[in-house]
Parts: structure tokens; C-alpha cells; sequence
């Protein structure tokens, strides 16, 4: 360890205070990974600031000591983008996690980075209102972390992604300086700063306070279980409901595989030899309610639905999305190990790319299940294996890129919610021409000067990653996930 490494810890312990500053191995390992723990890397230090003052002032000193620096919030994402693969230092903003204030005249709300998700809305709620965006992984990831991926959830279909909840941003940039995005008035003159920054995976800046836009909660809320044997009518289900002119809050696809392992797990009522269910959720006004609610059963069963089946009470609805939202969890009694995907297809077009992910799979001998935001056609091929298996991993990522370019094909992307990160920094190349990745860089450039923030992450041939406080793999003997089968299950945003 350096004296320049040793004099860093001490003035980053009188700055912040020493026992929020780790640096021995045991306590870096837990900051080395993600949800995904596919990609692993250690990091040289860990703080955990407590105000913006603090974040500014801990970036401050890793600047001047030259070391990358790496935003983390709960490690629930699922591209690496918290993962420190140059090393540096991570700032955990676990302990910014106050919500400062509701203003249910305004409808807004003042919260700091580190505010779980699912717990603003718990504090909203006395007021009648929520916050919208619902990542699965609301109950543990953080605010700042859905800002950095532009997370979205099953609801975000009528509801929209984090960015339509997001109003302001105070950020601290790569020198230590401080800066606030948006305006809490609407459509304030000027760069649109805030929306740029919004899903740039921490590579503008750290973000350590938020407006935040808060929606009323509907006056009733029905939820339909539509269960088919084929795949196509799905699908065919969700494009007619949307042709009609209406806008379920989320229609949720899962098929077979998923179903049954849910089922398995929580018996909450799917089907378990279903080829497919939709999970269609409408709310608003009681009156349009029963009319929509009839009207979009009449169309299920039109287009294939063997049955549709309507929740009799809050218990049973909240039992149903406990399935839907336990399914990543439901995967660790098939296998120990997952790849999830995050994908986006026309809706029309999902179902085809259900089935063709299913044939790569098939090819590489690996086991998949499918769960999708079918409204606006994001869905999460997952690929569960043993990584005592030689090659697996390898055979995984191959058949990763496959649905990729079976996605792109497709007209779609190959992200939707969970970001680049690591896993597809390599794959912005088949989006964007070589012209739109320099314009890219140059933005970046704007905020991030110094390539410190997240250096290595969305793009493939960042410079920054080769600093010279670059930090090496995690050793043999530590690594998770090393192929011996300890790799923990991570929460996600599937």
C-alpha cells in the first residue's frame, strides 16, 4: 500500500469520519460486484458520505489523488455499471436516504439518493399519492440508482420511465463541484441538462438529491390473470388492447417456464402448465373500470385465451404480483447461477423473439425463461446455469449476443432499462454509427472532463480505463462466481 493510498485514507476519514471509510480486503469484496455478479472487479477504497457536502468533499480527494471514481446505490443493477473494473474508489450513497419533504399540494417530493424506492411511495401514500416508476427490484434498489439506468418496471407502460418523474438533480461533478439540473417549473427555458444526465450510468457525476414528481393513486385498481396455451395469442392479446385505444397501467408477460417455477415457489395461483399469462393491471375511475375490465376480457378470449380470471380483492392482487415480482428469485431452485437480457422489440414482435431466444438456447444447451413488459415490448430472456459446468458461462454470453442481433434484426435495441455498463459496451457499435459514439463521448466530455467518473463503462474504447490506479480482477482465491458454484443470487430489475 502506497503512502499516497495511506495519506488518501486519512484525509477521507477526517473528512467523513473513519468508520465510513473501508479499505481491508473483507470489506472491498462486497462492493465488487452487482446483481448480475458476472462481471467482478475490486475496488481500492469504499466511502460512505452522508450529505452532498461529503460527496463532494470525498471527490475532492479522490480527484487529487488521480483515482477513478464509481457511484454505487443498493449493487441491484444488472450491466456492471457499479462494478469499479479501473479500481478507484466507490461512493456508496446507501446513508443519503433521507426524504427531505412531500408537498402533496405540488405533488412533489424532495429525497436524497439512497431513498429506497418502494419506501417513498409507503411515506406518499397518507397523501394519496406514489411514485410511479416500479422497478421489481423496488423494495432494495434506490432512487439514484433508477436515475443512473433510466429504470423503468411493469408499470411504466401508462406511467412512463424515471426520467418522466424526475424534475431536479443536485450533482457533483468529477472536480467536486456541485450543480443542480431542471427546474421544478415546467417547461423551463434551456438545455434540457437534466435529461442527458438521466441514464448516463454515473459518467456525468454523482446525483445526491432529487425532485421528484409524485401521481396520484387511482381511485380502484383491477388486476386480470389472462392465461393461454400458445404464445402467438398472447401476444396477438396485447397488440388488440392497445389497438382498441386503451392504455392498461402494465400488461406483464411470463411464459411457461417462469410460471411454473413461480408457482413452485409461492403458489399464488398461475397456471403452471400455461404456454403463456398475461398480468393486465388497469386503474383510474370505477365507472371506465368495468367498462375496460369487460371489454379487454372479450378480447383475450378472442384472441386465444383459455381463460381470464379477474382478482377478487386486494389480498389476491397483491399475491399475484408477489409472483411476478419473485421470479428472479424463483430461478435459484433451477439453478444457482443466471445471464438475465434486457431487450426491447416492437410489441408485435415478441412473441417471435420469445421463440427464437428459445431456439438459441436450445442450441447452446442452456436453460431460459422469458418475462416481459409486453405493452412496450422490453423483455428479459434469462439464461439459468451451473458455472461448475466448464464453459458454461462462455456458451452463455455467445447465446446473449445471439438474441442481440435477433432483437436488433427485429428493430429493437438491446437495452431497455438496465443500461450498458459492462456487459454491452460492446454492442453500442451495432446502434450508432462511429459519428454518434464520438458525439457521445464529446457529452460525456461536457460533464466529465477527466473520463474519472465510471471510467470503462457504455463505451468500449474509453481511454480511462487504462489509469493508473486500474484495479486487477478480484484474486483466484476471492472471486465470486469463480466456477465452483458460490456466486450469490443478486436482487434485480427483471
Amino acid at each position: 500500500m502506497s503512502m499516497q493510498h495511506d495519506q488518501l485514507i486519512a484525509a477521507l476519514s477526517e473528512a467523513i469520519g473513519s468508520r465510513y471509510v473501508l479499505h481491508r480486503t473483507e470489506e472491498l469484496l462486497l462492493y465488487a460486484y452487482d446483481g448480475s455478479t458476472l462481471d467482478q472487479a475490486l475496488p481500492q477504497l469504499v466511502v460512505l458520505p452522508g450529505s452532498t457536502a461529503e460527496v463532494a468533499a470525498v471527490v475532492r480527494l479522490a480527484a487529487a489523488a488521480g483515482y477513478p471514481i464509481v457511484a454505487r446505490g443498493a449493487g441491484t443493477g444488472l450491466s456492471g455499471g457499479s462494478v469499479p473494473s479501473a479500481g478507484g474508489m466507490v461512493v456508496a450513497l446507501t446513508r443519503l436516504n433521507r426524504i427531505m419533504q412531500i408537498d402533496p399540494v405540488e405533488r412533489t417530493a424532495e429525497v436524497q439518493a439512497g431513498v429506497v424506492n418502494l419506501d417513498l411511495s409507503m411515506q406518499a401514500a397518507p397523501y394519496g399519492l406514489h411514485f410511479a416508476p416500479d422497478p421489481s427490484s423496488q423494495r432494495a434498489s434506490t432512487i439514484g440508482g433508477n436515475v443512473a439506468t433510466n429504470a423503468g418496471g411493469p408499470h411504466c407502460l401508462k406511467y412512463g420511465v424515471t426520467a418522466n418523474h424526475v424534475l431536479t438533480a443536485t450533482v457533483v461533478l468529477s472536480d467536486g463541484s456541485v450543480v443542480r439540473l431542471g427546474s421544478a417549473a415546467p417547461d423551463a427555458p434551456g438545455y434540457d441538462l437534466l435529461g442527458a444526465f438521466i441514464g448516463s450510468e454515473g459518467t456525468f457525476g454523482i446525483a445526491t438529491e432529487f425532485t421528484v414528481r409524485l401521481t396520484p393513486v387511482g381511485e380502484e385498481v383491477r388486476t386480470l390473470l389472462a392465461v393461454y396455451d400458445n404464445l402467438d395469442a398472447a401476444g396477438r392479446s396485447v397488440t388488440a388492447i392497445m389497438a382498441a385505444g386503451m392504455l392498461p397501467a402494465t400488461m406483464e408477460l411470463m411464459e411457461n417456464l417462469g410460471v411454473r417455477m413461480v408457482e413452485e415457489q409461492m403458489h399464488v395461483g398461475y397456471p403452471a402448465d400455461a404456454r403463456a399469462v398475461l398480468l393486465i393491471e388497469i386503474d383510474g375511475l370505477h365507472e371506465e373500470l368495468v367498462q375496460q375490465e369487460e371489454q379487454i376480457s372479450t378480447l383475450c378470449r378472442q384472441h386465444g385465451a383459455c381463460a381470464v380470471r379477474l382478482a377478487r380483492d386486494a389480498a389476491e392482487r397483491a399475491q399475484l404480483w408477489a409472483g411476478r415480482k419473485s421470479m428472479l428469485t424463483a430461478c435459484a431452485r433451477v439453478a444457482p447461477h443466471y445471464h438475465i437480457q434486457d431487450v426491447v422489440v416492437p410489441r408485435s414482435r415478441l412473441p417471435e423473439m420469445i421463440r427464437r431466444s428459445e431456439e438459441i438456447a436450445r442450441r447452446y444447451e442452456l436453460t431460459i425463461l422469458t418475462v416481459a413488459h409486453a405493452g412496450d415490448g422490453n423483455a428479459h430472456p434469462t439464461f439459468l446455469f451451473d458455472l461448475q459446468v466448464p464453459g458454461m458461462l462462455e456458451r452463455a454470453i455467445a447465446a446473449g449476443e445471439e438474441i442481440f442481433r435477433v432483437c436488433r434484426d427485429l428493430g429493437g435495441a438491446i437495452s431497455g432499462e438496465h443500461g450498458i455498463g459492462l456487459e454491452k459496451r460492446s454492442y453500442l457499435a451495432w446502434m450508432f454509427t462511429p459519428d454518434d459514439l464520438q458525439a457521445f463521448q464529446q457529452l460525456r466530455a461536457v460533464f466529465d472532463p477527466t473520463g474519472r467518473m465510471n471510467p470503462g463503462k457504455i463505451f468500449a474504447d474509453n481511454p480511462a480505463t487504462a489509469r493508473t490506479h486500474r484495479s486487477a480482477s478480484l484474486p483466484q482465491n476471492l472471486a465470486l462466481g469463480n466456477g465452483r458454484g458460490n456466486t450469490p443470487m443478486g436482487r434485480a430489475k427483471l
